[in-house]
């Protein structure tokens, strides 16, 4: 007999740059598409391709990862190189 654990995925984010100014220019900071979802366990996870288990009860949301993360959006070639757009 298989359990299904009920997991609610609360929000999908795309994967960005973040820029910040430094003396000599603009440094650019990734950060990769994920998930935040609430395990079972009720403890509330962002979780990406690379991390996908839970810290508080060591459930593993691997599935429910690729599964929400495969449903990839058309990105706009702005977000994808932000420094290709820099004003100085």
């Amino acid at each position: 007999m298989r359990v299904v654990e009920l997991v609610q995925v609360i929000e999908r984010f795309a994967g960005h740059y973040d820029a910040e100014d430094v003396g000599f220019g603009t440094v650019y900071k990734w950060h990769p598409t994920g998930v935040l979802l609430q395990c079972v366990c009720g403890e509330r996870l962002t979780l990406t391709g690379s991390t996908s288990i839970c810290g508080e009860c060591g459930a593993e949301h691997t599935s429910i990862v690729r599964e929400v993360l495969a449903v990839r959006r058309p990105q706009r070639d702005e977000d994808a190189h932000p420094w290709r757009y820099e004003r100085s």
